[in-house]
């Protein structure tokens, strides 16, 4: 039986987060995946400069070996109508490649892998957590993404409540080398169209020799025929002059609208889209996801390893301290925006200053909001008597 301080299921981003937090303070982790990494995760894949900052990456060290586009501008636009863009002095954001961004945080946390290990079981035993039998830990944390083991395990959410849930379709390859060259969007300008509805938008995020492309939409139950009218406007645009060797990819995730109906067992946290923390904006995961991974580390080392003082109650307060109120509920929001609605939308997003201002710097790179600074974060001793 292995035994640890705190066991982690997922070894992505938040997961990678939080271990290589605790790492530091030598609290001793476990992080338990299914998948082996490095493993393939299409992710348009944008990472500010205060993520890296928080995580003390060193930029030029990252992007030595590694996809690391800066962008400097951005295109957006309504389908059907034109793109505004919009530049900036530096770069205001990274485009990476997430098969390898997740694979260094995962080996930089410092943790115990055990990865290629599926959930099989979960169960208490007096105040520890038992996964397969096989690792315990007073602490567990679910960092799994929207089908999170630990999340469909125990958490309890507000039955009267509908979430607010994301479909999107994308993909990610690489170009052919006659096509680097001429290919029409450029690295530094990242391109989103919004859907003519306003009920989502797609992307071409070009990152070194590598393209995404995708789309999502929120409550879509149609989601193929958006997408499939989506990449035909690029083509007919020219946008995308060559055929996508690789098909779509669907996948899921939960919007941030209503962490104060989430309850969980004490010592027992959600983090990352486990926890349904993509911006409501824009849809942004990595950031939040990272960000509450660091956040649920602060908050075991202030309860100085006491599972009874890890109450999600608590750690859910301060991730709306720092990631804003919940947005309304999908239950409380029109499923349909009104005629008027639509029309003020579509002309606020041909301005330029609203672009800006608003969509770009606010919603979607949170300038105004710098890096993480986590409030309390002492060197447990090593010859600590309790858990940590």
């Amino acid at each position: 039986m292995r035994q640890c301080d705190v066991l982690i299921v997922g070894g992505g981003p938040a997961g990678s987060a939080c271990a290589w937090k605790l790492q530091q303070q030598e609290v001793d982790v476990v992080i338990l995946d299914r998948a082996e990494f490095p493993r393939d995760k299409v992710c348009a894949g944008w990472v500010t400069p205060p993520v890296f900052e928080a995580l003390q990456i060193d930029l030029h060290d990252y992007s030595h070996s590694r996809v690391c586009q800066p962008f400097t501008a951005f295109a957006v636009g309504v389908m059907g109508g034109p793109a505004l863009r919009t530049n900036y002095h530096r770069p205001v954001s990274y485009g990476v490649r997430r098969c390898e961004f997740d694979d260094y945080l995962l080996r930089r946390s410092g943790a115990s892998l055990s990865l290629g290990t599926a959930v099989e079981s979960i169960r208490s035993e007096g105040n520890r957590w038992l996964v397969n039998e096989s690792v315990s830990a007073p602490i567990l944390i679910g960092a799994g993404g929207h089908f999170c083991p630990i999340a469909r395990r125990f958490a309890v959410r507000d039955e009267h409540a509908a979430d607010a849930i994301v479909l999107a379709q994308e993909t990610e390859f690489l170009l052919p080398e006659n096509a680097r060259d001429s290919f029409p969007v450029a690295g530094d300008c990242p391109e989103f169209t919004f859907c003519a509805d306003l009920g989502g938008y797609g992307w071409i995020v070009r990152k070194g020799d590598y393209v995404n492309i995708g789309l999502g939409r929120e409550q879509e139950r149609n989601l193929t025929a958006h997408v499939t009218a989506f990449l035909t406007r690029l083509r007919e645009t020219g946008r995308l002059p060559i055929d996508l060797p690789h098909p779509m990819r669907g996948h899921a995730y939960r919007l941030r609208s209503g962490l104060s109906r989430i309850r969980l067992p004490q010592g027992v946290l959600l983090i990352g889209d486990a926890l349904g923390l993509a911006d409501p904006h824009s849809g942004e995961g990595i950031r939040p996801a990272i960000e509450s991974g660091l956040l649920a580390a602060d908050s075991i080392l202030a309860a100085e390893g006491d599972p009874a003082r890890v109450t999600s109650g608590a750690f859910q307060v301060r991730c709306q301290s720092r990631f804003g109120a919940d947005s309304p509920p999908a239950s409380g929001r029109p499923t349909a925006m009104g005629p008027v609605w639509k029309l003020a939308a579509r002309c606020a997003l041909r301005s330029r200053w609203f672009q800006r201002h608003v969509l770009l710097d606010r919603w979607f790179l949170h300038t105004q909001q710098p890096a993480l600074k986590l409030q309390y974060s002492p060197r447990i001793p090593s010859d600590h008597a309790t858990v940590l």
